[in-house]
């Protein structure tokens, strides 16, 4: 089966039924904790991979770490998935999550990308393109330093990329001169 059709099946059960009990927000929180590109989740993924710890202890960690309690919807799933040897995919299950849950509350990702620190007003002017070409949308926005963009900026809405970067001015006219 598709690696990506799975995770996408795991995540609306798991979706459906945080619903049916209420806390689909309160997973939603939780699972944009664990965001996978944290380096201490590295040490997390290797417990849930451990064929030598037992999946109530595997769940256990991950819900700790995320600040969930026992008993609750999420705990019931995550040890239904590592039961059900997918420990694999609690990332992809977890994205998929994200997903479903900002679709169905019209929430959109945004990330915002410079080169260097901008000032405030320069970032709200950023913003307020964003809101004004999304409408009415609620905005989940993270900001980050890449100095390798060497100048400019990339916005990452969703999955849609503006890139007003130098770095990306300077592929393109490598490519441009390539081609000739």
């Amino acid at each position: 089966m598709n690696d990506g059709l799975l995770p996408r099946r795991y995540a609306k059960a798991l979706y459906k039924l945080a619903v049916e009990r209420g806390d689909d927000k309160v997973i939603y929180d939780q699972l944009r904790e664990l965001t996978f590109r944290d380096t201490s989740v590295d040490l997390l993924k290797r417990v849930v991979m451990n064929p030598e710890i037992s999946p109530e202890k595997k769940g256990a960690v991950i819900l700790q770490y995320i600040g969930g309690k026992p008993g609750s919807s999420l705990d019931e799933f995550l040890l239904m998935v590592i039961k059900n040897n997918r420990a694999n995919m609690l990332s992809a299950i977890g994205w998929c999550y994200l997903q479903l849950y900002r679709e169905a509350h019209n929430i959109a990702n945004v990330e915002i990308v410079t080169a260097s620190e901008l000032p405030s007003p320069e970032v709200e002017q950023i913003i307020a393109l964003v809101k004004k070409r999304l409408g009415d949308v609620t905005l989940e926005i993270t900001q980050q330093v890449d100095p390798q963009l060497i100048g400019g900026f990339t916005v990452t809405i969703n999955d849609l990329q503006l890139d007003a970067s130098v770095r990306n001015e300077l592929r393109q006219l490598r490519l441009h001169l390539l081609n000739k």
